[in-house]
């Protein structure tokens, strides 16, 4: 039989029969791409918003998260590898649409939670699931929240805006070659803020300021130049690595996030510091 080519990210990954995409949460199922992971989920929690983060959407707001299993990156500096690395084994539990909705609407109730943030892992990787339960959720009155690493194509980006009202989306490094390393593409991860901001989605972008891959001062200027192009009040947070996974260089040092900070605020309105006391 023939394969099968996923069109959701750039990885247009070419699936012979029963074979896994680079995600691991979709496979060329008797010729057709089958999500694994709809409606599976891996951690459920009450978060408060900025804990996604998100400084400048309903602030001070809780918020019902959910990751399921999967992604579409491999950054060796993951800093929350078992789900977003792991498979289905990490799998504790299914809702379908109906029953989030619902359990959405009983957290609002009891906690005065806004709404739901996909999380933890790759949302995007759940996209048959968002396409059906996001709609539900905002005529349920909740909010719709994706924390997101942006590689997805502009096709399937362009149908779930709609149903989308804020998003932290991931801007791993301004240097193409550094993303490759990592499994993706710096172009999608500009594409997608560049869409989600014109489409009128809240928007807050992290850089997560890893040495040797995102400390670079003179590409970290470049994309504070970009962001400042598209807006200059959409909110940075620069957030501090510490070894993790499979990367064992030396936390990030103070003095290189408040250098970065300095940067940002040449240009840019809100920037924020994170993983620091």
């Amino acid at each position: 039989m023939s394969k099968v080519e996923c069109s959701l990210c750039p990885h247009h990954c070419q699936l012979g029969e029963g074979q896994l995409g680079f995600c691991r949460t979709r496979r060329n199922q008797e010729g057709r791409i089958q999500s694994l992971n709809y409606g599976q989920v891996t951690s459920l929690a009450l978060d408060p918003i900025e804990k996604k983060p998100l400084y400048h959407f309903h602030p001070g707001s809780a918020i019902l998260s959910l990751g399921s299993f999967g992604c579409n990156m491999a950054c060796c500096f993951c800093q929350n590898y078992t789900i977003s690395q792991g498979g289905a084994e990490e799998v504790r539990g299914q809702l379908s649409p109906e029953q989030l909705v619902e359990l959405a609407q009983e957290t609002t109730m009891k906690h005065g939670s806004i709404g739901v943030a996909f999380t933890y892992n790759e949302p995007l990787l759940s996209y048959e699931y968002l396409l059906d339960v996001a709609p539900r959720l905002q005529q349920a009155g909740q909010k719709v929240v994706l924390v997101t690493n942006g590689q997805i194509e502009a096709e399937p980006l362009q149908a779930l805006l709609p149903y989308v009202d804020a998003m932290n989306i991931d801007l791993k490094t301004f240097a193409a070659e550094a993303y490759e390393r990592l499994g993706g593409s710096l172009a999608a991860a500009k594409r997608t803020i560049e869409m989600a901001v014109h489409a009128g989605v809240h928007v807050e972008v992290t850089t997560l300021v890893v040495p040797g891959i995102s400390d670079d001062s003179a590409e970290f200027r470049a994309e504070v130049d970009w962001l400042a192009a598209i807006r200059a009040d959409i909110p940075l947070h620069l957030s501090r690595y510490f070894p993790r996974y499979h990367y064992d260089e030396p936390a990030t040092s103070l003095e290189k996030l408040y250098e970065f900070q300095n940067i940002a605020q040449e240009k840019l309105t809100y920037v924020h510091l994170g993983n620091v006391r």
